[in-house]
């Protein structure tokens, strides 16, 4: 009869000499051995040491703290700050196991305000290294000294505060050691680390010193938090990252996010200036890395990867920080709320045109730099006010007269109505053959023009919308007109801007339109310099930007049309694919799909998109469903609508080598001074680009 011991799984057996198993007895391991199986989850080089020491110093309350490393902080990582002190009785317990002064019921462990809170850092640290810590407290006569080896504890010359010195780190395993980087790679991620807490914590001074050299500081912010973060952020991340990046203010039920978000122009080819912070502590979350991403997606370009930084302020209790010993993730009791805060949060700071901030923004250089305003010819009057320029639009179809209207436009027969009325393109009621038969072109309109005779103008024009000098007064005033100017976008009668005074014109950020190059670009000058305008990518997104807002405010219930297939295309589904189809029916009908169970292990598309007939139906099904099965539903529907109304957006805007009058160029400028998003088109190229008189002067070498 076999040993029931032997197999039983609370018992462990090992080979003996002739292969028999030979059994060990369950016991109690070391203390020792206990603290470096958690060193090894908590500690994996110098940096993770630093992390956890910085984060003990926040707790304390310090307001400057100082890190010295020598070979990268293999030899030594030392950490200074000027915080509450520990006193003289819990020194020795501040080394224990699971020992924390932060958390005593599971109420605390359940709501965590602290940086630390496990208690296990300390003696893990302690078990792989030399540490040794001395502290002073407020109210004690001299500071004391423990060794943590020795555990002997003596009087020691220190100001208010504590420091910990890590000496030799891994000297007890050597293994571990052989696994570290050369010393300038283990500083650059204890430098890396912390950024991170400087990032995080403006009102509080860094210092890190490497070899005796001092290598970085950040000294601490003052005034109001706005301005210190944007300060300690400047340091921190350098000076363009505040330059070209927008503030982030956003509630959404109980969740706050603020800081920045870089525009498009500023994505670089890494997440490397990616930071996210949740009440305080930088985390990695999937959640929130995906949140961004879908905010950008409207105007990245490319695989580039987004800047921000971001600060997410939550109730403790719907956060869950205790997932992994180095606390770097987090578990959201709720991560759809997360997910939807952060993305609406970085949207709504890149929807407002950036166009008067860049003017304002170069004048204020200008006006540090006199000898340049010197420089520049300045106008001996004023800009009058534009002319009261027709009211029309363009035919949705293609650019070229006589050409029938665009297959796509005649797929999206509930939509037509809706961008008849928002698109800024003309509608078929403009058109004698439309006029005829109520307005809705038929199969025997088919010879609608892009310019129907009789009108003189290519867009409309919004009445002229004038920005004061101040940056903040200059995007409030883009945004209290916007509102009219759409307004005037769907109306047929001509809008006759009323006269300004001549003490009063209106100053246009993207300035007034002197010419066009070959039929792609508009040239315009403006209080700075020149801009130079892509006309196509400029409208592709005008027209986007009205389909989407007519689609989600008088259509936002309506289903995307769909084409049914002659012939069902059916897969191998798994089972989670299968359980997403039953279960998302109805989502997938709003986009136009219809996928259904074939067999207990396959689905059969029955029905896609009608803009996307001529795609891979199987494909289309595929990343769908995994999308709905991962994220929000109302998100993937969101996303989908977007894409096809960005389709057709770039059908119905207005084609390179189109010869444009200057009214119609003055028109698309003023359309994208209120139009969101207007700095990007649909595929996140630029609109548009400013050079000032200091880059035309370096062109021609003036003033050399």
């Amino acid at each position: 009869m076999a040993d029931v011991n032997a197999s039983s799984p609370e018992t462990s057996s090992t080979p003996s000499a002739t292969g028999a198993p030979v059994r060990r007895p369950i016991r109690d391991l070391p203390d020792e051995l206990i603290s470096q199986i958690a060193a090894g989850e908590v500690v994996e080089r110098p940096a993770s040491v630093v992390r956890e020491l910085v984060d003990n110093a926040l707790d304390s309350g310090a307001s400057q703290i100082t890190v010295r490393l020598l070979a990268g902080g293999v030899r030594l990582i030392a950490v200074e700050d000027d915080g509450c002190g520990i006193p003289q009785a819990e020194l020795p317990v501040a080394l224990r196991r699971h020992a924390t002064s932060k958390i005593t019921d599971l109420h605390d462990l359940e709501t965590v305000a602290t940086m630390g809170f496990r208690g296990e850092a300390l003696a893990a640290i302690a078990s792989v290294s030399e540490t040794s810590i001395f502290s002073r407290p407020a109210g004690q006569e001299s500071a004391f000294l423990l060794d943590a080896r020795s555990g002997e504890l003596r009087p020691a010359a220190r100001n208010q505060g504590t420091t910990v010195e890590v000496k030799e780190l891994f000297f007890s395993t050597p293994a571990r050691r052989k696994f570290l980087k050369s010393d300038a790679t283990e500083l650059a991620h204890c430098i890396e680390s912390v950024r991170r807490h400087a990032l995080a914590r403006p009102d509080v001074g860094f210092a890190i010193w490497h070899e005796g050299k001092l290598v970085e500081q950040w000294r601490a912010a003052t005034g109001a938090s706005e301005e210190a973060l944007s300060r300690r952020l400047a340091d921190v991340l350098s000076d363009k990252f505040v330059e070209h990046s927008v503030a982030v203010d956003h509630w959404a039920g109980a969740v706050h996010v603020t800081g920045r978000a870089g525009i498009p122009d500023a994505a670089r080819s890494r997440p490397d200036q990616q930071f996210c912070y949740v009440n305080g502590r930088f985390v990695r979350d999937k959640v929130l890395t995906h949140a961004a991403r879908a905010a950008y997606e409207d105007v990245l370009h490319g695989n580039k990867q987004p800047v921000y930084a971001l600060y997410i302020e939550i109730d403790p209790a719907r956060v869950d920080v205790n997932v992994h010993p180095t606390k770097i993730e987090v578990r959201f009791r709720d991560s759809r709320e997360v997910h939807q805060a952060v993305r609406h949060a970085i949207d709504n700071a890149l929807a407002a045109p950036r166009a008067a901030a860049v003017v304002e923004a170069a004048a204020q250089e200008a006006a540090r730099q006199p000898a340049l305003i010197d420089a520049v010819p300045q106008p001996a009057t004023k800009p009058a006010a534009p002319p009261a320029w027709p009211q029309t639009r363009m035919s949705f179809g293609e650019e070229r007269a006589g050409t029938p209207v665009s297959d796509l436009a005649k797929l999206w027969a509930p939509m037509r109505e809706t961008a008849a009325t928002a698109a800024p393109v003309a509608t078929a009621a403009s058109t004698p053959a439309a006029a005829a038969t109520g307005g809705s072109p038929t199969a025997e309109d088919s010879s609608i023009k892009l310019r129907p005779s009789g009108q003189s103008s290519y867009f409309q024009q919004p009445a002229p919308v004038a920005h004061s000098v101040q940056a903040p007064a200059a995007a409030a005033s883009i945004a209290t007109t916007a509102a009219p100017a759409q307004a005037a976008l769907q109306t047929q009668a001509p809008a006759v801007p009323e006269p300004t005074p001549a003490d009063a014109s209106p100053v246009w950020p993207l300035g007034r339109a002197v010419a066009q190059i070959h039929g792609v670009y508009i040239l315009a000058e403006n209080s700075q310099g020149m801009v130079i305008v892509d006309m196509h990518a400029a409208h592709e997104r005008i027209v986007y930007e009205q389909l989407k807002n007519a689609l989600n405010t008088e259509n936002g219930d309506q289903q995307i049309p769909s084409q049914p297939l002659l012939i069902p295309a059916t897969f191998a589904a798994t089972p989670e694919e299968v359980a997403t189809a039953e279960t998302h029916a109805d989502t997938l009908q709003a986009l136009g799909l219809e996928v259904s169970p074939f067999s207990p292990k396959t689905l059969a598309v029955r029905a896609v998109p009608a803009t996307l007939a001529q795609g891979d139906a199987v494909e289309l099904a595929r990343s769908v469903l995994a999308e709905l099965a991962q994220h929000d539903a109302s998100t993937v529907v969101q996303r989908a609508r977007n894409e096809i109304l960005a389709t057709m957006a770039c059908h119905g805007a207005v084609r390179a080598n189109r010869k444009l009058t200057l009214d119609e160029m003055n028109a698309l400028l003023r359309q994208m001074e209120v139009t969101e998003r207007s700095d990007q088109c649909n595929h996140g190229r630029p609109t548009w680009r400013q050079l000032g008189m200091k880059d035309l002067d370096a062109l021609f070498l003036r003033g050399r």
